[in-house]
């Protein structure tokens, strides 16, 4: 497949992503983020597991346990608390700096030379995100900056190590190794730290489902696909893509308020993610080049 396309088909997982704020507000029950994170994420991997009927062998176990906990548990955990102390945009705009940590760790962790055209990328992104969700009256909280920027590096250090850890299974078992392991660590977070969960409703029900099967399933096996096929860096930036989706939804479903400010703000993300997509598909090239340069050398 072609690396267009590839990043296209990648970019679906964060594009739906940015439709979790809304069907958490307005369909689940309030009151209940780790729960509502292990349903996400549990019957997610056991749906993809009964699919491939592939566990996890030797080393596989402890490296899928230690993904599940950096691209699920401690990542949603921190996104939640996150959430709670900080005001929606800020807790976004912190989020933002992954795509930089992503750089940095590729190039502590896979060797990969940081582009300065990819660390201007991701600064736009960081400023179009903030002209995108950030208000006037925003605050600040300690606890909550800390809680945004640990679940970034959580999950920036997830992406690296997804890359790194290749295993002789498919995306889609490799997926549902990470998904179960997470889910069964936010299973006694979820136990001892929340009420139990009262009978759902038919709203409820179908809000866990769209976010375990669709949010779940299907877009981590795409997201992680595009992890193996096109790099850490590359994949990181549409990350982006969420709280536009989000602010976008919000102002067609919930008729908020979509300024000037906040078309900027989407104006630039996207010009973020086409730079920081050029500036991967260079490098691409480059070591495409100096691959035909080797073998005609030899």
């Amino acid at each position: 497949m072609p690396r267009s396309l590839d990043v296209l088909l990648t970019a679906l997982a964060p594009l739906i992503w940015g439709s979790t704020y809304l069907v958490t507000t307005e369909v689940l029950p309030d009151g209940y983020p780790l729960t509502a994170a292990m349903l996400r994420a549990l019957p997610a991997g056991l749906l993809l597991l009964a699919l491939t009927r592939i566990l996890p062998r030797g080393i596989w176990v402890l490296r899928s346990f230690i993904l599940g906990a950096l691209n699920f548990s401690i990542f949603w955990w921190l996104l939640f608390v996150a959430a709670y102390q900080l005001p929606g945009g800020v807790a976004a705009t912190v989020g933002a700096i992954q795509p930089l940590i992503v750089l940095f760790l590729s190039k502590l962790l896979l060797d990969q030379d940081v582009r300065l055209r990819a660390m201007i990328a991701g600064l736009a992104g960081i400023v179009g995100v903030g002209l995108l969700v950030l208000t006037p009256d925003a605050s600040l909280d300690t606890v909550g900056l800390i809680a945004a920027a640990g679940g970034a590096t959580s999950m920036a250090f997830g992406i690296v190590l997804t890359r790194k850890w290749q295993p002789p299974v498919s995306a889609l078992a490799f997926t549902s190794w990470q998904l179960f392991a997470g889910g069964l660590l936010l299973l006694p977070a979820a136990i001892l730290f929340e009420p139990p969960l009262p009978p759902p409703s038919l709203a409820n029900a179908a809000g866990f489902t769209y976010l375990s099967v669709i949010g779940g399933a299907a877009t981590y096996v795409v997201w992680f696909r595009g992890i193996s096929r096109l790099g850490p860096s590359a994949v990181a930036p549409l990350g982006l893509f969420s709280p536009v989706t989000a602010v976008l939804l919000g102002w067609a479903v919930l008729s908020q308020t979509l300024g000037l400010l906040q078309i900027s703000g989407v104006m630039l993300v996207l010009l973020s993610v086409w730079l920081s997509q050029y500036a991967q598909g260079r490098v691409a090239l480059d070591l495409q080049s100096n691959g035909v340069r080797v073998r005609a050398s030899k």
